[in-house]
């Protein structure tokens, strides 16, 4: 019995070392770190650019992701009081690119601000942006683990981190780790997000608030809002969606010439508001209690805002779906409508088809343009030679994401994600958090009534939410006038 117990304790003793003799070191993170100068709204600014990794630690003290981040920060000599702000785009599974080269870096990627045509091949037009907010704030671009140069390492598994809650404690451990390491923890600090981006914001601002080290923040960026996902979310039975959605595709129609001709578009937009709130949301609740001339009613005024045949709309029980109008607007056209913007058009092959099939045109009219033109700019600008693909999104992890809101084995019946309350929660424990909403008024994915709707009643104190409004769509920013408003709308709201 002895010999076989030796023999056992032999053998694990064994398999335990040749384990750790097996196992890949960690190198150090890869950092890259260059002097810059530049001119910022008339103010000439010496910076440094520190792009690299920083390593996250499991509950072991071991490492487990790689979080990759861009930083620009001012040359000063005492910036320990200095704003900072972090920036972060959507998906899951987006990597910062957009933001980045879309409007807060020193660089930006020009695309067609009238989104007439499409970005095409390269090469690709990128220019000095003299509108960043480097003289009022430092600026910190992060990428998600499983997105950019983030990975997962050591003894870490994507699981670990694809996951509402464990995307917001990874990114919340990140912001610890940046302030602590570059001494900012008196630095007035905002967060910047884009779509998801505004959900994960919502949700580390949570995050940010335990831990052992809490972390006030003075302000929330929230560009095309998703903090309930409820009226974000066009689909049958969701009647909330069918509200939301309304004074958008009105919009939308208005822009294409289908609709409310010879009138402003505020003023279009307030008519749609006012009838979705008066007329078509009492309808949707009543359903079939309505009579058929009641119903027709409501379809020759949906058809009114929407530019589309009353008999379409009454065939469609008063209910359109935002991916049936995108198709339906401009049919006899042979155009199919964007999601993200409105204002972009693509042919498609497929005109009978209820729904675009080519995927969204605002999306691959613009795609090309930013994934070339980052990679450019970290290769020449900063400097940075990795050994392994930046990935600007990665459709793996939309569909291992965790959007359970418990930890495993609590009880949840599955809902629409909702990080609106939440925050309300984080205001009001926080006296000086702040929030600036920016919608776009061509957003066919994230609505602007969604916006008011959801901050309107979720316990969220009014007084510190500012709401603006842009002629463009979800990436507002690609539109050049709405690029320099929303810069100087952030201005303001900082206070600067």
């Amino acid at each position: 019995m002895k010999s076989i117990c030796f023999s056992l304790l032999l053998f694990v003793c064994y398999t335990s070392v040749f384990a750790q003799d097996n196992e890949k070191p960690i190198p150090d993170p890869v950092v890259f770190e260059t002097s810059h100068q530049g001119t910022f709204h008339g103010k000439g600014i010496s910076y440094k650019a520190i792009a690299g990794e920083t390593y996250l630690k499991n509950s072991e003290g071991e490492p487990s992701a790689a979080i990759w981040s861009t930083a620009y920060i001012k040359e000063e000599p005492d910036a320990s009081k200095r704003p900072v702000t972090f920036i972060f785009n959507g998906g899951p599974g987006s990597a910062s690119v957009w933001l980045h080269m879309g409007v807060f870096g020193p660089r930006v990627v020009q695309v067609d601000s009238n989104a007439k045509e499409d970005d095409g091949a390269a090469p690709f037009k990128v220019i000095n942006n003299d509108l960043a907010l480097l003289d009022i704030t430092d600026l910190v671009f992060i990428d998600p683990v499983g997105t950019g140069y983030s990975q997962v390492i050591g003894r870490g598994k994507v699981e670990d981190f694809w996951g509402l809650k464990e995307d917001a404690n990874s990114i919340a451990q990140f912001m610890r780790l940046w302030i602590t390491q570059h001494q900012r923890w008196q630095s007035p600090k905002f967060i910047v997000g884009e779509s998801f981006g505004t959900t994960r914001a919502g949700a580390v601002t949570a995050a940010l608030e335990g831990g052992g080290q809490t972390m006030a923040l003075n302000g929330l960026i929230l560009i095309s809002q998703a903090l309930d996902y409820q009226g974000s979310t066009s689909a049958h039975d969701n009647i909330a969606s069918y509200f939301t959605y309304f004074p958008t595709m009105a919009a939308t129609s208005w822009y294409h010439g289908k609709a409310g001709q010879g009138k402003d578009l505020k003023d279009f937009v307030q008519e749609a508001r006012e009838f979705a709130y008066n007329d078509y949301l009492p309808a949707l609740y009543k359903g079939n209690q309505l009579s058929t001339e009641e119903k027709k009613r409501i379809a020759e005024k949906i058809a009114y805002f929407l530019g589309l045949d009353p008999g379409y709309v009454f065939l469609s029980d008063n209910r359109i779906l935002t991916s049936r109008f995108k198709k339906e607007l401009l049919r006899k056209d042979g155009k199919t409508i964007g999601t993200l913007d409105g204002r972009y058009l693509g042919e498609e092959g497929d005109q009978t088809a209820d729904r675009p099939t080519l995927g969204d045109a605002s999306s691959y009219a613009i795609d090309a343009a930013y994934t070339a033109s980052l990679q450019d700019y970290f290769a020449r600008t900063l400097k940075v030679k990795m050994d392994r693909p930046y990935l600007t999104s990665n459709n793996k992890i939309y569909g291992k994401w965790n959007w359970k809101p418990v930890p495993d084995g609590t009880g949840w019946e599955p809902s629409y994600v909702n990080v609106a309350r939440g925050l309300g929660e984080s205001m009001r424990r926080n006296k000086d958090l702040k929030v600036m909403v920016a919608n776009g008024y061509y957003d066919l994915i994230t609505p602007f009534l969604d916006a008011e709707y959801t901050f309107a009643r979720h316990d969220i104190p009014l007084d510190r939410v500012e709401m603006f409004y842009y002629e463009g769509g979800h990436m507002m920013y690609n539109h050049r006038p709405d690029f320099e408003k929303l810069v100087e709308d952030i201005r303001r709201f900082m206070g600067r």
